[in-house]
């Protein structure tokens, strides 16, 4: 039934290796074909970036200079949320527009990082060289850059979205709370209008080298999400930025705005991953919308990482809900901070046209009913485990 508190997505701004838009999404996923980089970070693929017109959403070349790459793709993606939604460019609609990013750190400076690895072992007092060199290496504009909060600012600046603002960190659970927080806001009142969502760039040595620390990189020939399971699992990172506006159904009526679908029910949880707690987790949080939950005309999409042991058990807890399941990271590749509002963005589209996309690969069954309804999972690599409930609007 609706009310006027449901939570809609009225706007999509989403770019990744497939392209950008939801016409480009969903004919990418229609006519799926993987976007792979095999060689620029060899042995580690990755799903780069489509080449992107930034100046169609920053036109200002010096807002762009100012900017690194990950915060000129949020900034982009955030400018396509809004156009989506009809409020570009509106300044009444824009001064009540609150926003909540998921932000990682900032860009390093590759060349500086180097040029300082290569002399500091043969420095006479390493310290007092380190601390010369960074004081005169680094610009205060590249230091300045590398503050998470800055997304929301060139957000601010070039789109005039002069709301509220919050942004958080924390991988993965960053982008699923973000979402569960304006959904809660608009439920309870406080809010009626959000922009929601993150960026990420892992075309960068220094990410690349982050997470393989932790080995948890795929560094073989690309394989989808689930068949990576077989040989140890491992993430495809993916470049990609996406915003959601979200709003409340009787603010969206109130300005004619036409909703995608709706956000029914969302949940988050965390916990110290011993075996089986994750998928606890998630029964606990599907349980809690099992009301609402038509089985018949439900698929799953999934923000599964690929990294093990954590995807093989969201799977086989998938296994159990019996319905459909799509991984959003085969096609997408994993961008951390905003993989569950792309997943969430996919599975939007997905019940706006009232179809599932196909298989990505062999593991995934076809889905001939019509789609009403998807379930949006996102285990976090580390922490994190959400779920979403996407419906009709």
């Amino acid at each position: 039934m609706a009310r006027e508190r449901d939570a809609l997505i009225t706007g999509i701004g989403l770019v990744s290796c497939l392209g950008e838009g939801i016409d480009g999404h969903r004919r990418a996923l229609h006519q799926f074909a993987p976007a792979v980089d095999a060689t620029s970070f060899a042995p580690f693929p990755v799903h780069p970036l489509v080449p992107v017109e930034f100046d169609r959403q920053i036109p200002k070349r010096g807002d762009q200079r100012q900017m690194e790459p990950w915060q000129r793709i949020g900034t982009y993606a955030a400018g396509l949320a809004l156009e989506s939604a009809g409020i570009k460019g509106d300044s009444v609609l824009l001064s009540r527009t609150e926003m909540i990013v998921a932000a990682g750190g900032g860009e390093r400076d590759p060349a500086v990082d180097e040029a300082l690895l290569s002399a500091l072992p043969s420095a006479t007092d390493p310290d007092t060289f380190l601390n010369e060199r960074l004081m005169t290496d680094l610009r205060p504009t590249l230091f300045l850059a590398q503050l998470s909060n800055l997304l929301a600012g060139n957000i601010s600046i070039v789109h005039g979205v002069v709301g509220s603002s919050r942004t958080f960190m924390g991988e993965e659970a960053a982008g699923a709370d973000a979402l569960r927080i304006a959904c809660a806001r608009i439920a309870a009142g406080q809010g009626d209008l959000f922009l929601v969502g993150g960026a990420s760039n892992v075309q960068r040595p220094e990410v690349l080298l982050h997470y393989q620390m932790g080995r948890i990189l795929w560094k073989r020939a690309y394989a989808p999400v689930w068949a990576r399971q077989a040989e140890g699992g491992g993430i495809v990172p993916g470049s990609l930025g996406c915003f959601l506006v979200i709003e409340s159904r009787a603010y969206a009526d109130a300005r004619g705005a036409t909703a995608l679908a709706a956000i029914a029910a969302i949940g988050t949880d965390r916990c110290r991953r011993r075996p089986g707690e994750a998928a606890a987790n998630a029964a606990r949080q599907l349980d809690a919308m099992r009301g609402l939950v038509d089985s018949s005309a439900a698929a799953v999409v999934s923000a599964a990482a690929g990294a093990a042991p954590i995807t093989a058990e969201e799977r086989a807890f998938l296994d159990g809900v019996g319905v459909p399941v799509r991984a959003a990271a085969t096609a997408l590749g994993h961008s951390i901070e905003p993989s569950f509002p792309a997943a969430v963005a996919l599975a939007a589209i997905a019940v706006a046209d009232g179809r599932l996309f196909p298989p990505l690969e062999p593991a995934e069954a076809p889905m001939d009913a019509p789609l009403r309804q998807a379930l949006v999972t996102g285990w976090g690599h580390w922490r994190g485990e959400a779920l979403a409930l996407v419906t009709g609007a």
